[in-house]
């Protein structure tokens, strides 16, 4: 079932969102954790997409393996990095014969240590551009990004709004976020995008921190601000793995709750290939009912 539909069906969404591991003897423990996470019935699973295309065919295999074996919808990541037009109208093709109808279109991030994005030659500099192939390859739903806290390329706030409309005009249905922690950029980013004329699903991207070893990396990938009494407790037990887990989870509890009160699109969680802070965090939630399928 296309992700549109989904959105248009229900006012609210649950998905996860999950990578495929470096190592292929790790796929079955990511299947393991995808199985427990099917309690809270997703409404999809995103499967994210290597730098240059690095995991390409595990992308499609765990794909095709969400969709087609467990029986829940799946949103394929695809970017622009180190791909020709061919490359990407060959694993179009090969979606199509997985049974996959939804992607995330992005331009991607600058491989390896790479600061500089490249456009292939034959291939795409921006997502729009992918957007508007992936739109005349196939019948595809089609998610692009959002940034709260802007792209960490984009000139001004206002540019980056700019160029998030022409991914919409160019085909995207709805917006997944970068992650964010602090909700009011959020909802400042949500009402400007509405008033620039963007009325697709807006869907916040959350990242549950259970490593506070993660912290730099996180903001350097991101561009997200980190609250200071936040970032000063995670810092604070940096050497104790579980209490930063704990923070972590209540932390994403109470920004969950509020972004509940304010009326968003769903919830979609990085889970990090994890399963059990996940759950801990929806175990407290009031999450909306939904429509599923077979419930």
């Amino acid at each position: 079932m296309k992700i549109k539909d989904i959105l248009n069906r229900n006012t609210f969404s649950l998905s996860f969102e999950v990578f495929p591991p470096k190592r292929d003897g790790n796929v079955s423990g990511l299947y393991r954790t995808i199985e427990e996470l099917l309690v809270w019935s997703p409404d999809f699973i995103s499967v994210t997409y290597g730098a240059g295309g690095g995991t390409r065919d595990t992308t499609i295999q765990i794909a095709s393996k969400i969709k087609n074996e467990m029986k829940v919808e799946t949103l394929a990541h695809l970017t622009c990095v180190q791909a020709t037009a061919a490359d990407i109208a060959d694993i179009l093709r090969q979606f199509k014969r997985n049974n996959i109808e939804n992607i995330m279109a992005l331009r991607g991030d600058p491989p390896g240590d790479d600061k500089t994005f490249v456009t292939t030659e034959g291939g795409f500099s921006h997502a729009n551009e992918l957007v508007e192939f992936i739109r005349s390859e196939g019948d595809f739903s089609i998610g692009v990004a959002g940034y709260p806290e802007v792209h960490i390329e984009a000139v001004s706030a206002e540019a980056d709004l700019d160029y998030l409309r022409k991914k919409v005009d160019a085909g995207g249905e709805f917006i997944v976020t970068q992650i964010f922690f602090e909700n009011e950029v959020f909802y400042r980013f949500r009402d400007r995008a509405a008033r620039r004329g963007i009325r697709v699903p807006v869907i916040p991207g959350l990242f549950p921190i259970f490593n506070a070893k993660q912290l730099p990396k996180i903001t350097e990938l991101s561009n997200a601000r980190i609250p200071v009494s936040y970032y000063e407790s995670l810092m604070g037990v940096i050497d104790r793995p579980e209490e930063a887990e704990k923070y972590g989870i209540e932390f994403t509890i109470r920004q969950s709750e509020d972004l509940l009160l304010n009326g968003v699109a769903g919830l979609h969680f990085c889970s990090m290939n994890r399963s059990a802070h996940v759950m801990s965090i929806l175990s407290e939630l009031p999450l909306p009912k939904r429509y599923v399928p077979g419930q």
